[in-house]
């Protein structure tokens, strides 16, 4: 089912009441079990595609195995649960309705047991469970996720418009003080049923305080999706109180988790591509392209984009596949309702054609260009609303020609930093362990890494976390 078909059937369910697995009771929603797993398995591709796995098997499926855990003990075990690990500097992890569930490596990075993994994932397991995804979807009204650029564009333009898919649209839905409260309410109870030792739970809301505001790349943080409920930390200390835990039958398993971290890409991978400007470089696929001055950028797995400040026009790069640039262009010109326009490819890639697109909402004209570089051959496009074309032309024919193979050995060798596990030989402060074995990163940030205090004592024989390696980018 296409995502538009998926909307309208949606919304044709105006009336429809469904039943709350958590409370009980019936809820007025616009989407039912069965709308919302496949709205929630489109949303995950598009994740995929737009942010990419982290490629680590051995991680995926720890992950996986300790989420899914959880996921049998709750009140919707049946749903085509899914955990996976997103290949993204940010600290945040979301999920979407129906059961799929991401973390990103930079949320991996700051905790440092796997009790701490299954608060993540026991909090975001109760969005999905109490179904606050899907009512905020209902409030959202679903017909108005995906649209790019104000329009809903042919599959094969729409996948260029990723800043605004489906996927990243849902999570960047924000949820309520209720919904907040409860996932956590619900998060303390299957970290509980899994024996974890839910007291890590706070840690893990000291480590989202101490990281708040703390820019990423392709994702959000934490608390803007996912805002604080007042003093959660407060709460969730109430909670446990009123438990009377026996600690001693609970886990938190350190050890297992960090090991797992060793190597892992910590901040920014230049590798991926990253931006000097308005200047894009690719190391891993050898080119670079440069963008208009003031319009904002995003690097996606498969695309990277340029959006114009009013966000009436979108330029940017693509993968098209391995068919030569002459069928491609072909295969462009044979969707319905994209016809060719008369206005001189001039300066451009020899495989380039302005176009003119009918779409559900209005009309869109630009300029699109096919070539291929290292096997691969790739799509340039610049479009906008008719009648925007003449504003935009020289922004659009300044891009799509701007594209060159990548030669500096220096922007070519960039390394990610990465993380480095040392085990304590002896007892010492933090600013002890900084001097004897030095990262890259400040004081303050190893302190947040390892959830410790300056001037806190380590214990001999803990595993810390430091950060190490990496090559700063810099102008060729």
């Amino acid at each position: 089912m296409s995502r538009r078909l998926l909307a309208v059937s949606l919304l044709l369910a105006l009336a429809a009441c469904v039943h709350n697995p958590v409370t009980g009771k019936r809820q007025f929603s616009l989407v039912s079990q069965r709308d919302e797993i496949e709205l929630g398995k489109q949303g995950a591709e598009d994740v995929r595609q737009s942010i990419g796995l982290l490629p680590n098997p051995q991680l995926q499926e720890y992950v996986a195995q300790v989420g899914k855990s959880l996921a049998a003990k709750t009140e919707r075990p049946d749903l085509p649960w899914s955990f996976q690990v997103l290949d993204d500097p940010t600290v945040n992890a979301f999920a979407l309705p129906g059961g799929p569930i991401f973390v990103t490596r930079g949320i991996l990075a700051h905790m440092s047991s796997e009790a701490e993994l299954a608060a993540v994932l026991g909090h975001e397991i109760g969005h999905v469970t109490a179904r606050h995804s899907a009512g905020q979807l209902t409030r959202a009204q679903l017909a108005q996720l995906g649209l790019g650029l104000g329009m809903v564009l042919s599959p094969d333009l729409a996948k260029y418009g990723e800043l605004a898919s489906a996927g990243l649209g849902l999570l960047l839905l924000k949820y309520g003080r209720g919904a907040e409260t409860q996932a956590d309410e619900l998060g303390l109870r299957y970290m509980l049923n899994g024996g974890y030792d839910a007291r890590e739970m706070l840690d893990l809301f000291e480590m989202l305080s101490r990281t708040s505001g703390k820019e990423g790349s392709r994702l959000p943080t934490w608390l803007s999706t996912h805002p604080d409920p007042g003093d959660r930390l407060k709460e969730t200390q109430k909670r446990l109180g009123t438990l009377n835990l026996d600690v001693s039958t609970l886990r938190d398993e350190p050890a297992r988790y960090l090991r797992l971290l060793q190597d892992m890409p910590y901040g920014q991978n230049p590798r991926q591509g990253f931006f000097q400007g308005t200047r894009f470089f690719h190391p891993e696929l050898r080119f670079q392209l440069d963008f208009p001055q003031g319009w904002q950028t995003a690097n996606q797995t498969q695309a990277v984009l340029g959006v114009s400040p009013q966000k009436d026009a979108l330029v940017g790069l693509a993968v098209a596949g391995t068919v030569p640039p002459e069928q491609a262009l072909q295969q462009f010109f044979s969707q319905p309702g994209v016809q060719p326009l008369t206005v001189a490819p001039q300066g451009l890639p020899p495989q380039s054609r302005f176009f003119e697109a009918r779409t559900e909402q209005g009309v869109v004209q630009g300029v699109t260009s096919f070539l291929t570089h290292g096997g691969t051959t790739y799509q340039l496009i610049g479009y906008t609303a008719a009648g925007q074309l003449a504003a935009h032309e020289p922004a659009f024919r300044a891009t799509l020609s701007s594209f060159r193979e990548l030669n500096d050995p220096a922007v070519l060798g960039v390394q990610p930093a990465r993380l480095d596990l040392v085990t304590l030989p002896q007892a010492m402060t933090l600013e002890q362990f900084h001097a004897r074995y030095p990262s890259t990163v400040p004081l303050e940030e190893l302190a947040t890494l390892n959830g410790v205090a300056p001037g806190e004592t380590l214990p001999a024989g803990q595993q810390v976390k430091r950060v190490v390696g990496g090559t700063q980018p810099r102008s060729p």
